[in-house]
């Protein structure tokens, strides 16, 4: 009976790190949020570019000391104190004037960046020590609601931001909202106590196994591994296809002749696909392991790429609906990769620090997109920033082949 109370307790955990992760997601949302302080505030694309590289740097980084602080002040009031953070940074967000670029790196960058990192990054280690047998479906699912986060609360935004309400009034709502739902989920989100009895992965198909010694590996002892880096640069080429069109999805939209309204749906839509990407991945590493599911990965996203080259270079809706579609997909497969190999490769017990050491890959990502921008507005297409964001995807399909054991 007490083990059957468990395994219904740990459902409801996962159902409210979903959701805490769902509001947490705002944070890719940009292309939205961004649109009033281009719109109303005359923020360059240069800046607001900046800005996201920036959000993300903070937010790999509030990872990295997530780990830290939740072994100083525990995990729940890491938690409340990320919540916080957050929220004050979306608060503060709407007070920016037309030349406040260095507050706008303060309070959205710094503050929602560091606060939502160092949420995520518990979030998921905690949840998934509820999940030995089902590790890549507990990421997925996680990873799902940070993702489809774009599409509910960034099409909510934005029609906020049409209406009386206005954009200012608008985030401060995201912000109360951000705060309000991670400091409550800290009462729910804990780790199993030492006593509690979960199943254990069973073993699947002898071919898909991986034959290699599993133990837990010290982050020091993680970044000495040749796999690591391995792994770490193609999720960097991988996660830096999806960053980019993240950051000029709207545009690119209305480049090939979409209407604008449309072009903002496809916002949700990446969103979407970004999503279910994610909580595909993780059913798929569960059932299919590690190696495949990387592969994959890799093809996914070289479609991904090669498909909205296509649709920029003739002018085609369809075709750029369809490669936004399959970038959504391909960008969902990083972050569950990252989750589920990062534990199956170098263990449980060290896993919240080595995943946000890993998720350091998002802000050398972000970089690139920053690059992908600029290499945009210089040539005045997309075509030149597709070409070399078809190169990354190829060269991360090279090393996930090349990946066999820590």
């Amino acid at each position: 009976m007490k083990q059957q109370t468990n395994l219904t307790k740990r459902w409801w955990i996962l159902a409210a790190g979903v959701v805490t992760m769902l509001f947490a997601g705002i944070l890719y949302a940009w292309s939205i949020l961004k649109l009033p302080l281009a719109e109303e505030l005359g923020y360059a694309p240069s800046t607001l570019a900046l800005n996201f590289t920036l959000t993300m740097s903070f937010f790999c980084l509030g990872g990295f000391l997530s780990g830290k602080l939740a072994r100083r002040i525990g995990t729940r009031y890491t938690i409340i104190l990320a919540g916080l953070m957050a929220g004050l940074g979306y608060v503060l967000t709407s007070r920016l004037g037309a030349e406040n670029t260095f507050l706008l790196y303060f309070t959205y960058a710094l503050l929602a960046g560091l606060g939502i990192g160092m949420a995520y990054i518990v979030i998921i280690s905690t949840v998934n020590s509820w999940f030995p047998d089902r590790r890549g479906l507990s990421s997925g699912a996680l990873m799902m609601g940070f993702g489809a986060s774009t599409l509910l609360l960034g099409k909510i935004a934005d029609r906020l931001f049409a209406s009386a309400i206005g954009w200012r009034s608008t985030y401060v709502i995201i912000g109360v909202a951000i705060a309000v739902v991670i400091v409550l989920s800290s009462l729910v989100i804990k780790a199993p106590d030492a006593s509690v009895t979960l199943p254990q992965k069973k073993k699947g198909n002898a071919a898909r196994q991986e034959r290699f010694e599993v133990r837990d590996y010290t982050p020091s002892e993680m970044i000495r591994r040749f796999s690591f880096w391995r792994a770490f640069i193609a999720l960097v080429c991988l996660t830096a296809v999806g960053s980019s069109v993240i950051s000029f999805a709207r545009d690119l939209a209305l480049s090939v002749g979409a209407e604008a309204a449309l072009a903002t749906t496809l916002v949700g839509v990446l969103a979407v696909c970004n999503g279910l990407g994610r909580i595909l991945t993780g059913a798929i590493f569960d059932a299919m392991g590690r190696r495949f599911t990387m592969i994959a990965a890799g093809i996914l996203t070289i479609f991904a790429a090669g498909v909205t080259l296509i649709a920029v270079s003739v002018g085609s809706v369809v075709l750029c609906v369809i490669g936004l579609c399959l970038t959504g997909l391909s960008y969902g497969t990083s972050p569950t990769v990252s989750s589920a190999f990062t534990s199956s490769f170098y263990g449980q017990k060290y896993f919240a620090t080595n995943l946000s050491i890993s998720n350091f890959n998002l802000m050398v990502a972000s970089f690139i997109a920053t690059a992908c921008s600029s290499l945009q507005m210089s040539t005045g297409g997309y075509t030149a920033p597709f070409i070399l964001l078809l190169a990354l995807a190829a060269v991360a399909l090279a090393l996930n082949i090349s990946i066999k054991k820590p």
